[in-house]
């Protein structure tokens, strides 16, 4: 199928077909792994990325690869972008964009809670580069628009947030972004493609880890940049490949595998977290349950809005701190382990002491007070899994029991 038909399909179709094709040689109808690192070529090939073109033979596999680009053209017919840049991991692919962006002088906005390795590097590494970082609750639109600066080249925000799965107005913020010339990224990893596509909410551009549920076994790193030709095919060529940070073919196919499943199993993953959100809001020995799926979210009108899947992850407060670490040793098929959006369910606490000391560095009492809405002195994050609920719900039953 050409992608324009694939374009008209659904979603399930898109994601199994979507970047595939037989093999024109042998007629494989599954993706060969082209582990090549070198392509043969013509006598007048250049020797650098400088006159590249996008469609320009292979030449080398950090420039490009067949089994990568076809990872990449599927995502970009799930997400609705024209373009997709893969990444050997998701912070592989933030790096990129900040870098390509912003220069020294720039200023950006960035959420005030994000995924924590890019949180530590917005306090420290980026300044020290002469880029102005504005940390802001990113749900306070009001807030957003205060920060914005005549040197404002980009906002970054997450939806829903990782880990306390606060969300973010996308159109609202993508108007802001607009009226200043700034630029919008969203990483959507915790809502992935189903859920929202911040694309046709204005964003400019769109963040994923690959590592968690578009990949979704829990057994290939990988990260994706997607967007318009226009702003991705020079960001190519001057940052992601310069960077090196080049997915491995090895780990683009087996993602490639995970994406055909992904509507189907982003279905049971919200099932199972429904569930056991209800479940664990009925539990004396929960103090709170967040999950964009509850009425009982702060910002479930706005989750009904922009997501048609609630995903995978929940969070919930225990009444006794002293229980925390019985509760995890008595698990038996949720590991304790971190990262989520994986087949297997995992569970992973969050003490907010710890990640207000190392990632999160908030400077107004708004900030403090919106963190302890959602986390108050730390969380469980559960990344439900697609085992049956019944035997999900039976293993917190035996580990929350006193």
């Amino acid at each position: 199928m050409t992608r324009e038909n694939i374009l008209r399909t659904g979603e399930q179709t898109k994601a199994v077909h979507a970047g595939e094709f037989p093999d024109p040689v042998t007629g494989a109808s599954a993706p060969n792994i082209v582990m090549s690192t070198t392509f043969v070529v013509d006598a007048d090939t250049g020797f650098s990325v400088e006159g590249m073109d996008e469609n320009d033979a292979w030449v080398y596999t950090r420039w490009g690869n067949p089994t990568i680009r076809q990872l990449e053209d599927k995502l970009s017919v799930i997400e609705g972008a024209e373009t997709a840049i893969a990444f050997a991991s998701g912070m592989g692919a933030i790096v990129a964009l900040l870098f390509h962006l912003l220069k020294s002088g720039d200023h950006a906005i960035v959420s005030d809670v994000a995924y924590a390795a890019l949180s530590e590097i917005a306090n420290e590494l980026i300044p020290e580069l002469g880029i102005e970082i504005t940390k802001v609750n990113t749900s306070d639109i009001d807030a957003i628009s205060a920060a914005v600066k005549s040197n404002t080249k980009l906002i970054y925000t997450e939806t829903p947030c990782n880990p306390i799965l606060r969300l973010t107005d996308i159109a609202a913020v993508a108007a802001i972004a607009r009226d200043v010339g700034a630029k919008l990224a969203v990483d959507s990893t915790f809502a992935t493609p189903v859920a929202t596509k911040p694309l046709q909410l204005g964003a400019d551009f769109v963040i994923h880890s690959l590592t968690k549920y578009l990949g979704g076994h829990g057994d290939a790193l990988g990260g994706v940049l997607l967007g318009s030709k226009r702003e991705l095919v020079p960001l190519r060529r001057k940052t992601s490949i310069r960077f090196g940070g080049t997915i491995s073919p090895f780990n683009a196919w087996l993602i490639i595998r995970g994406l055909a499943t992904l509507p189907i199993r982003m279905r049971i993953h919200q099932e199972n977290a429904m569930k056991i959100a209800s479940y664990l809001e009925q539990n004396h020995r929960i103090k709170r349950v967040i999950y964009p799926g509850l009425e009982s979210h702060p910002q479930h009108e706005l989750a009904k809005q922009q997501m048609k899947n609630f995903s995978g992850i929940l969070t919930f407060q225990v009444n006794d701190s002293e229980s925390i670490r019985k509760i995890t040793e008595k698990l038996q098929i949720i590991h304790y382990a971190v990262s989520l959006g994986h087949h297997r369910s995992l569970i992973f606490y969050l003490s907010s002491k710890d990640l207000l000391q190392t990632s999160f560095k908030f400077v107004t009492p708004g900030q403090y007070d919106s963190w302890n809405t959602f986390a108050g002195e730390g969380i469980f994050r559960l990344s439900a899994g697609l085992e049956n609920v019944e035997d999900l719900i039976a293993d917190l039953e035996q580990a929350l029991r006193e």
